[in-house]
């Protein structure tokens, strides 16, 4: 990913980034690689870790979960889950993803893993996995600091659960791209737990476009925001992971370490703001579209010696309004055995490294006619041909 380009927004934060969801182009960045407590934002590891393991099959949402010990007596948000209470994994999910309870996402991660430890351990293998920097780290499912976890604090992992904004927006990307079943869940601005329940359980997000009829939380709505997830403990501060749609369009934003519960909103809002009113999505380069710089490649035991290429597909990046954007091609590591004939219209016989702005995109060239296997009468001329002509050269 490239580094945005450098702007001034005023935010008050320890650190934010905008991203740009399709491509992954950063928009915006203010320390951004710093590491400090997510809080819940850390969450979205757990969210992910479940939906891996529903859509593997290890779990079903139908699955009952018994709460134990340990999540029954979890402090911070929660459901008031008790000891030996039985719920669905997908009750205690939603419970997780659009309340933040910590008691739910203990219950869920102990389902998975024989313990919280083991759960963290596997968070820890997940965010190398997902591209995470290397100071990513968890310690447990819910975000809170080893303190706020007394006596199940690990004993097995060292340190305290930190991320940088750059690894919170690259999370939430992958929970986009790998389980966009998530927005359905996230988007939904409250939901009863409990049939016996007095009150429903509401969203965090006041950011939610479904809030714009709620008294309390419409000055906050914003068009198009359906996720993702908040975060606040004493060390991180208000934090939130956001993400909202436009004209096909869809940024992710990170701000981390804000002073008030609405002033995490606040410096989103101008996130989003700035990266709605400022960049589009362009197609810069079509599918099918020859490539200037490379119009052919070479083939070998072809009636001809090469064949045209075109992009096999089309190209989006996200480009400053207004802007005359152009495009630079270079060959791409390929497979050269691909490259013999015959070869039929469409075979792909190479890539090329797209780029933009600093961004680059990886294409397909496949081959833009048939090209047919050359005789033996025409190949062994033409070896005839290229010994003496590397003879003389030499």
């Amino acid at each position: 990913m490239q580094a945005a380009e450098p702007v001034k927004l005023e935010l008050n934060v320890r650190s934010a980034i905008l991203m740009e969801e399709k491509t992954g182009q950063i928009i915006y960045e203010n320390n951004a690689d710093a590491v400090y407590p997510p809080a819940s934002m850390s969450k979205m590891m757990t969210e992910y870790l479940v939906m891996e393991a529903v859509k593997n099959g290890k779990i079903s949402w139908e699955d009952t979960v018994t709460v134990d010990k340990e999540a029954s007596e979890v402090i911070g948000s929660r459901v008031f889950l008790a000891e030996n209470e039985k719920h669905t994994v997908k009750e205690l999910f939603m419970a997780m993803a659009i309340g933040s309870a910590n008691d739910a996402s203990i219950a869920l991660a102990k389902f998975l893993e024989p313990s919280q430890e083991d759960f963290a351990e596997k968070m820890n293998e997940k965010a190398r996995e997902l591209g995470l920097s290397s100071e990513a780290h968890f310690i447990n499912a819910t975000g809170l600091s080893r303190a706020d976890m007394g006596k199940y604090a690990p004993k097995g992992i060292e340190g305290e659960t930190v991320l940088s904004a750059r690894d919170v927006a690259t999370l939430a990307l992958r929970v986009l791209q790998d389980h966009p079943e998530m927005l359905e869940v996230s988007k939904i601005p409250s939901f009863k737990f409990r049939e016996r329940d007095k009150d429903p359980v509401v969203n965090i997000n006041w950011m939610l476009e479904g809030n714009k009829s709620i008294t309390n939380f419409k000055r906050y709505a914003y068009d198009g925001l359906d996720g993702l997830k908040t975060g606040h403990t004493n060390e991180a501060g208000y934090c939130f992971a956001g993400t909202a749609e436009r004209n096909g369009l869809r940024f992710v934003s990170v701000v981390m370490g804000t002073s008030s519960e609405g002033k995490r909103f606040d410096e989103t809002r101008k996130l989003l703001d700035y990266g709605f009113n400022n960049y589009e999505v362009k197609t810069l380069v079509a599918a099918g579209a020859s490539v200037s710089t490379m119009p052919e490649v070479p083939i070998l035991k072809g009636v001809h010696t090469s064949v045209p290429v075109v992009t096999e597909k089309a190209l989006d990046f996200v480009v400053k309004k207004g802007t005359t954007a152009e495009v630079t091609f270079e060959p791409a590591a390929g497979d050269e055995s691909a490259r013999t004939a015959p070869l039929a219209k469409g075979a792909v016989v190479g890539k090329a490294k797209v780029s933009y702005n600093g961004m680059t995109q990886e294409v397909n060239l496949i081959a833009a006619e048939d090209a047919e296997k050359g005789s033996w009468l025409r190949l062994m001329f033409r070896g005839i041909k290229d010994f003496f002509v590397g003879l003389m050269g030499s």
